[in-house]
């Protein structure tokens, strides 16, 4: 049933365009262009990104999580390997990554294949983290179903004590992704809802065929 209150949310796009002409040739390069602009505007965590999986069935899942690094390789982020995502991710590495950045009106959707980071790279990562971080990710047996908080929280207390005079190491269920990108659609947003739509699909190592879609 429709709800005409919601229906009748409604926000014209005016900030920004985005034309074939003025992107860069490569994917990665039109996205730190986007980055940094990002970055020095007023976004509480641009670095949000929808992760998309799937089971090898077939059956989608998403949830938010963070990007900590991008380069030529794609996108990386870091979670638990035994977590729901961690499984799917095992079972079908093909995920969509996106970026919504509402303050500037755009959007970034990225298709690509997921691998796991190596082991010196999530080490150096987790060892970066503030302690409270790290203990988190070893106490936490992330989407399994526990009793109550009061579990968790007990869990993080015993390892805070025991890390008082220790540091704790990665635990090998904790680790790097990267999603090595085959296909980047650029999304701004315009009036009426006729937004600009620029998306670059991977033709070959290294190149790329650059297309205007229609909103």
């Amino acid at each position: 049933m429709l709800n005409q209150q919601i229906a009748d949310l409604r926000r014209d796009y005016k900030l920004a365009s985005l034309d074939e002409s003025g992107v860069a040739a490569q994917p990665i390069a039109q996205f730190d262009k986007w980055w940094q602009e990002a970055t020095h505007s007023d976004i509480a965590e641009p670095n949000a990104m929808t992760l998309a999986t799937s089971t090898k069935s077939g059956k989608p899942s998403a949830r938010i999580v963070l990007l900590k690094s991008y380069d030529a390789e794609g996108f990386m982020f870091f979670t638990n390997y035994e977590s729901r995502k961690g499984h799917e991710l095992a079972e079908n590495p093909y995920v969509t990554l996106l970026f919504f950045w509402q303050e500037l009106e755009r959007q970034v959707r990225i298709e690509g294949v997921v691998s796991k980071a190596t082991a010196s790279i999530s080490d150096q990562y987790y060892d970066s983290r503030p302690l409270g971080s790290r203990i988190g990710a070893i106490a936490s047996p992330q989407s399994q179903v526990i009793a109550d908080r009061a579990l968790l929280e007990e869990q993080v207390h015993l390892l805070a004590e025991k890390y008082v005079l220790d540091v704790p190491k990665r635990p090998v269920y904790w680790g790097g992704y990267v999603v090595k990108p085959t296909a980047v659609e650029f999304w701004q947003g315009r009036s009426n809802r006729l937004h600009d739509r620029i998306l670059y699909t991977q033709i070959g190592e290294g190149q790329w065929k650059i297309a205007r879609l229609a909103p």
